[in-house]
């Protein structure tokens, strides 16, 4: 075989070898074997730059310290260019807020009343509206009370104020009222009931002592050295879930921040917290 045989044999052997090389690693790639902790979220989220974005975040009374104490600092670490700014309020309060032209970006309620309002309304983006969390509901009294509460039946005889969220706007006090309802107990407890604005201000009545015993979300018992649980309400006596949803709102301003914390809460770590502050996650 003369030398210019050799050296074209050779020459198509190297071509051949380097072509193997570029499909393998194609494949290797195509098949996941790149860099499995980037995902598309992940390399969308890097692509965008959210810098000077905002996300405002409208957000019921129950979740302010889950919100400000872990979840807004850890979003904002992971997106340092972008700030979030909360409103913290009942939920129906919210929605009025809402409503008569609160610039909110994300909404997360507390019951599923006030998010359905405006989904109906057409604010909501309800592509991404997400059944997200679960509370229970409590009776509490002061951490140091001597008074003989150990059941919701012994409403009866509480001398003092009973502390719950207004049922007209307090998805707590909601949920406090169709327990009572159906525990029989409405019409002889309704005329000790001191109502608040939100969940908050019936967890400082109890905390306080202004008021005898009180009807929260366990999350916000959970917050409060203040204050114990007696007992969670019956499951007979409560047939409403108590349902947190969360989506954007249509008209949000910066939609890329928006998404990126609506997938953020999606996240395992952002979850975590949820469970950390007391709260279960719906699936």
């Amino acid at each position: 075989m003369d030398s210019k045989k050799i050296l074209f044999i050779a020459a198509v052997a190297i071509v051949a070898v380097v072509s193997i090389s570029s499909c393998s690693a194609g494949m290797f790639d195509f098949l996941g074997g790149g860099d499995s902790n980037t995902t598309d979220a992940d390399s969308n989220a890097t692509n965008v730059d959210l810098k000077g974005e905002e996300v405002k975040l409208a957000a019921a009374a129950s979740l302010k310290n889950a919100f400000d104490e872990k979840l807004i600092p850890m979003f904002q670490d992971k997106y340092p260019g972008v700030k979030v700014t909360p409103t913290y309020a009942s939920s129906g309060d919210l929605q009025s807020q809402i409503e008569n032209g609160l610039g909110a970006d994300v909404f997360m309620s507390a019951a599923n009343k006030q998010m359905n309002a405006l989904v109906e309304e057409g604010i909501v983006d309800n592509d991404t509206n997400l059944q997200f969390l679960e509370n229970k509901v409590v009776l509490i009294v002061p951490k140091d009370s001597t008074a003989n509460i150990s059941s919701f039946d012994d409403l009866k005889n509480v001398k003092g104020n009973i502390a719950i969220g207004d049922p007209e706007s307090v998805p707590a006090g909601q949920y406090a009222k169709e327990v009572l309802n159906n525990t029989g107990l409405w019409d002889t407890v309704e005329p000790k009931l001191s109502l608040g604005t939100d969940v908050t201000a019936v967890l400082n009545q109890v905390a306080q002592g202004s008021a005898d015993c009180g009807i929260v979300y366990a999350t916000d018992a959970k917050s409060s050295d203040d204050v114990k649980v007696v007992c969670e309400a019956p499951d007979s006596a409560l047939k409403t879930p108590v349902i947190y949803p969360v989506a954007a709102l249509k008209n949000s301003t910066d939609s890329n921040a928006t998404k990126a914390f609506m997938d953020f809460l999606q996240t395992k770590e952002a979850k975590d917290v949820f469970v950390e502050y007391g709260f279960t996650l719906h699936e």
